[in-house]
């Protein structure tokens, strides 16, 4: 039996961290998502922003793949990793995204009509509390990233442990967001702004 546990982090960059540990901790990529806000289009088209460094040398690893006739698992050590798969999308009331994993096709069903799509669909069928999972939408909504992984049941505390690390505590984050006036994740809400989701982040970026 499976059990997808999922965090919330302020920025990618912790959260990209995760889930480098998830995978070096044994988890497939292919159990792995990650969803990021880009509506301040930290992510784009060139190469400065696209890098792929797995290996911390300063170079694309799939350039230096590209180069050598080595393909990119073998460029990084034998896993291409779930990193490297990322692409652009837009989700309802989320806005434009850097996205990749399993939960992307069920995060971008409410574009294509689906009942249960969108980020909030997508984590209540893993077995997540509407409430809890509604926090997690609004999160990546104000500029957030969010991690899930499908794990072993046996294994739920080693990998809680290790996305612990730097994540959002994600009950103290629900209750400031409703203490502000928030109730609930409306995917027909606007999508926040570059400026907002750095209000965001500046206002809530110390809180774990």
């Amino acid at each position: 039996m499976t059990k997808t546990i999922s965090r919330l982090y302020d920025n990618y960059t912790e959260a990209q961290r995760a889930v480098t540990d998830l995978e070096a901790a044994g988890v497939p990529h292919s159990d792995i998502s990650i969803v990021a806000n880009n509506s301040d289009e930290w992510y784009g088209n060139d190469k400065t922003n696209n890098i792929v460094d797995r290996d911390h040398n300063g170079k694309d690893d799939r350039a230096e793949g590209a180069r050598t006739g080595a393909g990119i698992g073998a460029t990084v050590g034998g896993a291409a990793g779930l990193l490297t798969g990322l692409g652009l999308l837009a989700i309802p009331g989320v806005g434009p995204v850097v996205a990749a994993g399993w939960l992307v096709a069920t995060a971008v069903g409410a574009a294509a009509g689906a009942a249960t799509g969108g980020i909030v669909g997508g984590l209540t069928e893993m077995g997540m509390s509407k409430e809890d999972a509604d926090v997690y939408a609004e999160g990546v909504r104000r500029g957030g990233t969010l991690v899930s992984a499908r794990v072993a049941d046996t294994l739920v505390s080693q990998y809680e442990a290790v996305l612990d690390r730097s994540a959002v505590n994600i009950q103290d984050r629900g209750a400031a967001y409703r203490k502000a006036g928030w109730t609930t994740f409306d995917p027909a809400a606007a999508p926040y702004g570059a400026e907002e989701v750095r209000k965001e982040r500046q206002t809530y970026g110390d809180m774990r």
